[in-house]
């Protein structure tokens, strides 16, 4: 049924706009103006920097904190899992910051992840702990260093387990 409403949605959309066939259409009558040089610009500064990155790395991370707190194991794999997700995301859009996170991505997240499949609560404390530290790391390497990173003392999610 979801399939259905969606792919009925698409078409819809698709007979409603039907002035525009082809990219180039859409960017010379939609919001996306200029040269194509200028239009990729206006993408990437669309989609932001790192910063962007960032706020749903934030989320995810607060996200997977309070699943530990509930001893919610699928749910904290599954925030480990997009938080990894959107840094690779935001990595893709700016490489630069590859090399910062490397020990992250290789050592630290690995260890989370074993610290979930634990499923102890001990273990998953001392593992965003860890966590913790390899964002601060990460942060202090980036000459970022004055954005610490704390758990969360405020649950702003609806989720519970």
């Amino acid at each position: 049924m979801k399939y259905l409403l969606l792919s009925v949605s698409f078409a819809f959309l698709i007979a409603c706009n039907h002035k525009t066939d082809t990219y180039s259409e859409l960017g010379n009558n939609g919001w996306l103006k200029g040269s194509d040089e200028e239009k990729m610009e206006e993408i990437a500064h669309q989609l932001g920097g790192f910063s962007r990155t960032m706020v749903e790395v934030s989320y995810r991370y607060s996200e997977l904190y309070w699943a530990g707190e509930d001893q919610n194991w699928k749910y904290a794999e599954h925030q480990l899992e997009h938080l990894v997700e959107a840094l690779e995301d935001g990595l893709t859009r700016r490489p630069v910051r590859a090399t910062s996170s490397k020990d992250f991505l290789e050592k630290t997240v690995p260890s989370v992840e074993e610290a979930i499949a634990s499923e102890d609560k001990a273990v998953f404390d001392e593992g965003f702990r860890t966590l913790t530290l390899g964002c601060n790391v990460c942060h202090a390497k980036e000459g970022e260093g004055f954005i610490r990173i704390q758990k969360p003392l405020v649950r702003s999610s609806p989720v519970r387990f």
